[in-house]
């Protein structure tokens, strides 16, 4: 089992090759509010699983494929998930925040705006309830080259809450959406998207075109890739057999403290 006073993890040689230094970008300015009342005062990528924050799964996996360019979207509580940067990571200077004023009237495309900046080379965006291993983070991150690479998973049946994937056979993603028919459904998002090539330059544009309509404030940054996927950009990432875990409901604490304490 992980505890709170684990450094963060070195980072190991990675398998990849790129040019440019990976970033990568994770959503954390909500509250959580499925997860009350423990989310009352606590943003939900602190809570803790296995003894260790969200948050910090995912920076420590981060870290360990050599990605030290990390810039988290804040909204709820930035001065906790300040204060575990300043404790956990001060000597990574690379990581750093971007506050998301807007966290409490719109959805996560808002917090892709937000971090548009960031969105000049390669980079992974991550949801902030996701829990990570590296081993999984290495798998995408060597997947075939493609503009946007979509990480999934698969099981036997989808409920309503997942963020559902149909695939063409040859990985393709053609649609990306919690109301895809059950008929076409053949995977989930685990919310770990890489961006690579023409996909960086295409995605910003893509946010930055849709933020000019005010309605899109609530619209989820999925609904990008959905658009994307229409024009074959999107290619998928099995991570079958790789641990993970989304943190929607109070359940799911308990599911990936059972997943992350092997």
């Amino acid at each position: 089992m992980t505890h709170q006073t684990e450094k963060p993890i070195k980072a190991i040689n990675m398998t990849h090759q790129t040019e440019k230094p990976i970033k990568a970008i994770i959503l954390s300015a909500g509250q959580g509010r499925r997860l009350l009342p423990l989310t009352e005062n606590t943003p939900k990528c602190l809570l803790q699983v296995a003894g260790k924050p969200v948050l910090a799964w995912q920076i420590d996996a981060l870290l360990a494929v050599g990605i030290t360019h990390i810039t988290v979207i804040t909204g709820f509580q930035v001065g906790l998930i300040e204060d575990l940067l300043r404790q956990r990571y001060a000597q990574y200077p690379g990581i750093k925040i971007l506050f998301n004023p807007f966290y409490e009237v719109a959805d996560n495309l808002a917090s892709c705006w937000i971090a548009r900046g960031e969105m000049d080379s390669d980079f992974l965006i991550l949801n902030g309830d996701t829990v990570i291993e590296s081993a999984l983070l290495n798998k995408v991150l060597n997947s075939q080259a493609a503009p946007i690479t979509l990480s999934v998973d698969f099981k036997d049946s989808y409920d309503a809450d997942d963020m559902k994937v149909q695939l063409d056979t040859k990985g393709w993603v053609q649609q990306v959406s919690k109301i895809v028919p059950p008929h076409q459904v053949n995977a989930e998002s685990i919310g770990l998207i890489y961006f690579r090539g023409e996909g960086v330059q295409t995605f910003r544009q893509a946010v930055e075109e849709a933020l000019r309509h005010p309605a899109e404030l609530k619209s989820w940054y999925l609904s990008i890739i959905d658009r994307l996927a229409k024009l074959r950009l999107v290619n998928s990432c099995s991570v079958q057999g790789l641990r993970w875990c989304e943190i929607d409901f109070i359940e799911d604490l308990s599911r990936a403290g059972i997943i992350f304490s092997q």
